[in-house]
């Protein structure tokens, strides 16, 4: 499982997402999109820990949790198929 970050401070690194979540667990991936033209972060991440069991006590306790001046938005990925054929 993937979880979904949105509504993230622009100002947000890496190092600041792994330092949030390995509280919950080990974290194996964190992806911070960017805009492919102004290379500007996209407000939001994805990230993975080791075990599903750590991704929902995340998900439970950081959604809707306020980091960085701003309410995050965190559930779980939809898979890219979903998501896009869902905002058609």
């Amino acid at each position: 499982m993937t979880i979904y970050v949105g509504n993230l401070s622009y100002q947000a690194t890496p190092e600041d997402l792994t330092e949030v979540f390995a509280e919950y667990g080990s974290v194996k991936r964190i992806s911070l999109p960017s805009d492919r033209e102004t290379g500007r972060l996209r407000g939001f991440a994805f990230v993975e820990l080791a075990e599903e069991a750590q991704e929902d006590a995340a998900i439970a306790e950081l959604d809707g949790a306020e980091w960085m001046g701003r309410q995050l938005k965190v559930n779980k990925a939809k898979p890219r198929e979903e998501a896009r054929s869902a905002a058609r």
